[in-house]
């Protein structure tokens, strides 16, 4: 009896040992499994971690371009290289400069996605384009029929243009810059405000007094006392008196660039741009004349005036800058990415 209850407690103390020795490890278990996240949580946190210190990648943000036809009111998709391709061909003669050429290239490529980015189209097109009428982008069989038998060369010739700079965007913070472009300035770019009445850092005036040497600078356009004022009435919903033609148009207030802000138009005061879209002129910058029934407007440049001058574009590159020193200066504070 007395050995039984000597084994006893020796038992006893030996669990009283053990258990405090396991429960201790458990608890320690426990709390390690509580502290380290799971698999799926890491990989959460890795992903989020990972998109937060990743920068903007050109190359993921698009493989194909939607823009609408303006003829046939269709939504065209086209693959980002032949979309290139086909706006370079309609916005520069392919004899042009390289480093136009490459400029037009990635100007292209950015307002594109830009325009993706704001557009609120139910169709889902980003912008419109006319390839029937050579405006935006010419799709294959346009530049089949407009480059004829000189097609497998030229086409040659801009792929690898495209080629070269096809993964390069202009950003402006973290998003692709909305680099609009046009055919030529009076001399200086228009701030993107005085036309769209939006203000945008990098479409602000600049320098482009090349474009006074370029073909056509200056145009004009004669029209009737008659057809003027049926072009005011029905565009502008303004009324002119036949009678008094030399006081149709009084003095015009212009932007610090000299292009047309304001203008009175028989006694109602008129936005330039206005006027410009609703006469056809081709420019803001204009003049008017009123000799013998006959409205002469005299426009210098061609094109709304913001961003990038293309005639510019070829001057700068005759002079020796690359792609890269032509989109700085016409687009100042963007930076160029996907290099």
């Amino acid at each position: 009896m007395k050995r039984s209850f000597l084994l006893l407690c020796a038992v006893l103390l030996v669990l009283g040992c053990a258990l405090p020795c396991a429960a201790y490890r458990l608890a320690c278990m426990a709390l390690a499994q509580s502290a380290a996240p799971s698999a799926a949580e890491a990989a959460s946190a890795a992903s989020e971690e990972s998109s937060e210190q990743k920068a903007p990648s050109p190359a993921d943000t698009a493989d194909t371009v939607c823009f609408m036809d303006q003829s046939t009111g269709q939504t065209v998709t086209l693959p980002l290289r032949e979309y290139l391709i086909g706006a370079v061909a309609a916005e520069m003669p392919v004899s042009w400069p390289d480093e136009a050429l490459k400029a037009q290239a990635v100007a292209a490529h950015s307002y594109a996605l830009y325009r993706r980015d704001h557009s609120t189209g139910e169709n889902g097109a980003w912008f419109t384009a006319d390839p029937a009428r050579r405006q935006g982008c010419l799709t294959d069989a346009v530049l089949h029929s407009y480059w004829g038998t000189a097609y497998a060369a030229n086409y040659a010739r801009l792929s690898a243009l495209v080629d070269a700079v096809q993964t390069q965007v202009l950003y402006y913070g973290d998003a692709p810059a909305g680099t609009s472009y046009f055919a030529m300035s009076n001399g200086r770019t228009e701030a993107s405000e005085n036309v769209w009445g939006t203000a945008l850092p990098y479409l602000v005036p600049v320098d482009s007094s090349t474009d006074t040497t370029a073909d056509n600078y200056e145009y004009t356009l004669n029209l009737s006392a008659a057809q003027l004022q049926q072009l005011l009435a029905e565009r502008l919903g303004i009324a002119a008196d036949l009678s008094p033609q030399a006081q149709w148009f009084g003095t015009p207030v212009l932007t610090p660039s000299g292009y047309v802000d304001t203008l009175p138009v028989c006694g109602q005061t008129v936005q330039g741009t206005a006027l410009r879209k609703a006469l056809g002129l081709r420019s803001a910058c204009f003049t008017v004349v009123c000799q013998s029934g006959t409205f002469s407007f005299t426009t210098k440049g061609y094109g709304h005036g913001v961003g990038m001058s293309q005639w510019g574009a070829k001057a700068l590159a005759e002079q020796g800058a690359d792609y890269r020193t032509i989109l700085a200066h016409y687009y100042p504070g963007t930076e160029l990415r996907g290099e």
